[in-house]
């Protein structure tokens, strides 16, 4: 595995082309944000082309953390990403809750892919290495919404990551890879992934999909879908059962 201080010399050296998130936004929800922290503590996290937020709460004898990447245009203490980062603690689990890159507030989808998704792979990177710096032994990434499909195309291309898991909420279609381009659609990813959706997600494709990306998780060991009955794509006012689904799924993985 790759060492942080290569990871981020490799990063400096593209780190102009790669920051392309709305760093001026950013700052303005951690204004927004920090003076009211109550629970869990600010970390920035360093990165050749800027610092970036965290909120870190640590679980008390955790071995196991996970760091926690929100959807689109948003924030490490938005909606769905709030409650799991303190409740995940409250079961067990230290979390870290990061600034994704985001466009301006008007920004189209093409704002975001391709532009910002190298910049949220190192990101993630670095994230998941700061977490196994501070010893926990198993180091877990959990993403909503677009944060899912960001994390799925940096563990695709990713030579190496420092997660053990992975778990998906409201994931657009069917997870991508590079094989699709050899008609091969499997994950090239061989991480034990939890895909955990909603019954009443509108999101395009979301519970379409749900049987094809089932089939991508046959044949990676510990994988398995949960679909969360009357939860939408926010899982607004379903929060305690993900975290009820992804504390089982976490503690059925074999010991690291």
């Amino acid at each position: 595995m790759r060492s942080l201080a290569t990871i981020l010399l490799f990063f400096a050296l593209f780190s102009a082309s790669a920051d392309a998130s709305d760093r001026t936004r950013e700052k303005r929800w951690a204004d927004e944000i920090l003076p009211q922290l109550v629970v869990g503590d600010a970390v920035w996290l360093k990165h050749p082309a800027g610092d970036f937020l965290g909120l870190l709460t640590e679980a008390k004898g955790a071995t196991t953390a996970i760091v926690l990447a929100h959807g689109v245009g948003v924030h490490p203490d938005h909606g769905l990403m709030g409650p799991l980062r303190t409740r995940l603690a409250d079961a067990g689990f230290t979390t870290l809750s990061i600034q994704m890159p985001i466009a301006a507030a008007e920004a189209r989808l093409e704002d975001y892919h391709p532009k910002l998704f190298p910049l949220a792979g190192e990101r993630l990177a670095v994230a998941g290495e700061h977490l196994r710096s501070k010893g926990y032994r198993r180091v877990v990434l959990l993403a909503h919404s677009m944060g899912a499909w960001m994390a799925n195309v940096y563990l695709d291309q990713a030579e190496s990551a420092p997660y053990a898991a992975w778990v998906t909420l409201g994931v657009t279609g069917r997870y991508t890879t590079r094989l699709f381009a050899m008609n091969l659609p499997m994950l090239r990813v061989n991480l034990p992934l939890l895909d955990v959706y909603g019954s009443e997600d509108d999101r395009p494709g979301v519970v379409a999909s749900a049987g094809a990306r089932t089939s991508s998780l046959a044949d990676i060991a510990g994988s398995r879908q949960v679909k969360i009955d009357g939860a939408d794509h926010f899982f607004a006012r379903k929060e305690g059962e993900v975290v009820r689904v992804v504390a089982d799924w976490l503690k059925s993985l074999p010991a690291q």
